[in-house]
C-alpha cells in the first residue's frame, strides 16, 4: 500500500473517474484473469495473476517493466480444481494457483496461493525471502494453518503477519515476523467472530484488523488479539484497503455481484462496486456502474484492489472463472481497472 498522506480525505465530494484501457498487456502475454493487485512505493503496479506470466509489473502509465514467476515452455500445462470445484486448464508456473498480493512497507512482495496452502514473502524482482505453510492442506474447518488461505496483511509497526484462511477454513491466523503462529482465531458460523469465507483483511492504524466475511455480507473488525469489536453489512464484502489514520481514515470495500445460480444473478444494483467508509462503518463515497459488464465503468467479478500516492484505485477481478469460462467460446474478459482521483 502506497502512503497516500499528502492527500485529503474522501469526502462525499470525491469524484472517481475510469481509465479506459490503462493496462497495456504485451502480445503473447495472457492475464487468464488479474486475480488480484498491490502497488509499491514507486506507485508500480504488481498484478498477480492466473495467466502464463504470474506477475505482472506495469509502471504508472501502465507499461510493463517486468515479469516473473514462470520457467516452463507455454505448453506445459496443468489441469486444477478452484474452490467451487470448477476443472481449469492452467499453466505450470511456480504457484499452484494465484490468489492475493500484497507489498509491505519494506517493499517487500507477499503471495497467497490459495491452492498451495502457502504464502511467500518475496523481493519485487521475484526471489524467494520466506514460505509460510507446508504445502499440505490442513484438515477441513479444523482451523489449522492451512486449507485455501486468502490474503495477507503485514503490520508496519511490528511487522507481524496477519493471513485469512480461508476457503475451507475460517479462521484469522497471527504470526510473528518470522512466520512463527501467535495465535489464530475464528470458526464457520455467522455470529459476530464467526467467518463464512474470511476472504480479505487489512490493518487500521495499525490497532485493528478488518476482514471482508465474504458469504456473511459484512465486514468485521477486531483487536490486534481477535476480539470482536464492530461490523456493518457488505454486498459479497470481497477486498478491503485502509488509508489515513485517525479520523481521516477511509476504507475501501469491494463489493461482488450474486453469485452462480442465484435468480438475480445480474441484475442492476446487487454489487459490483467500490464502497469508501469511515472507520465506524458510514458510508462517503461509493463509484462503479450499477449494472455487470466490460465497459470501463463497470465491474464483472471484483476481487482484489490497490491504492497507489495519488489515491487511484486499481481493481483485480476473477473473471474469467465466474464469466468468461461459461462463454460459448470460452473467453479471457476485462479483469484490470484503473479509476482516477479526479475531484475531492
Amino acid at each position: 500500500m502506497q502512503s497516500t498522506a499528502s492527500l485529503p480525505a474522501v469526502s462525499s465530494d470525491t469524484v472517481f473517474e475510469p481509465v479506459p484501457h490503462w493496462a497495456k498487456v504485451p502480445h503473447g502475454v495472457w492475464l487468464r484473469e488479474a486475480t488480484s493487485v498491490a502497488v509499491d512505493r514507486d506507485d508500480n503496479v504488481f498484478v498477480f495473476n492466473r495467466g502464463n506470466k504470474p506477475m505482472l509489473v506495469f509502471d504508472p502509465a501502465g507499461n510493463v517493466i517486468d515479469m516473473w514467476g514462470n520457467d516452463n515452455p507455454p505448453d506445459d500445462v496443468r489441469i486444477i480444481r478452484d474452490p467451487y470445484g470448477n476443472a481449469s486448464q492452467f499453466w505450470n508456473t511456480w504457484f499452484t494457483r494465484p490468489h492475493a498480493v500484497t507489498i509491505d512497507h519494506e517493499d517487500n512482495v507477499w503471495l497467497v496461493d490459495d491452492n498451495g496452502n502457502q504464502i511467500h514473502k518475496m523481493s519485487k524482482s521475484g526471489e524467494f525471502l520466506m514460505t509460510i505453510g507446508t504445502g499440505e492442506a490442513a484438515p477441513k474447518q479444523s482451523g489449522e494453518t492451512f486449507n485455501r488461505p486468502t490474503d495477507v496483511a503485514i503490520s508496519k509497526t511490528t511487522g507481524e503477519i496477519f493471513i485469512t484462511d480461508g476457503y475451507d477454513n475460517s479462521r484469522i491466523h497471527r504470526f510473528d515476523p518470522e512466520g512463527v503462529l501467535i495465535k489464530s482465531w475464528g470458526v464457520i458460523g455467522t455470529d459476530p467472530g464467526e467467518f463464512n469465507v474470511p476472504h480479505n483483511l487489512a490493518l487500521i492504524d495499525d490497532e485493528e484488523v478488518i476482514v471482508c466475511d465474504r458469504e456473511n455480507y459484512r465486514v468485521q473488525v477486531f483487536s490486534l488479539d481477535g476480539e470482536f469489536r464492530r461490523q456493518w453489512m457488505v454486498h459479497k464484502a470481497v477486498a478491503v484497503e485502509v488509508t489515513g489514520t485517525g479520523d481521516d481514515v477511509r476504507i475501501y470495500i469491494a463489493e461482488q455481484g450474486p453469485t452462480k445460480g442465484s435468480p438475480n444473478r445480474g441484475e442492476p444494483n446487487l454489487g459490483n462496486r467500490v464502497g469508501i467508509y469511515d472507520r465506524d462503518g458510514n458510508r462517503i463515497a461509493r463509484f462503479g456502474s450499477t449494472e455487470i459488464g466490460e465497459e470501463p465503468d463497470q465491474f464483472l467479478w471484483p476481487h482484489s484492489m490497490a491504492i497507489d500516492s495519488h489515491g487511484d484505485v486499481y481493481v483485480a477481478e476473477v473473471s474469467y472463472v465466474e464469466i468468461g469460462m461459461t462463454q460459448n467460446p470460452r473467453r479471457e474478459m476485462a479483469s484490470l481497472r484503473k479509476w482516477k482521483r479526479a475531484k475531492g
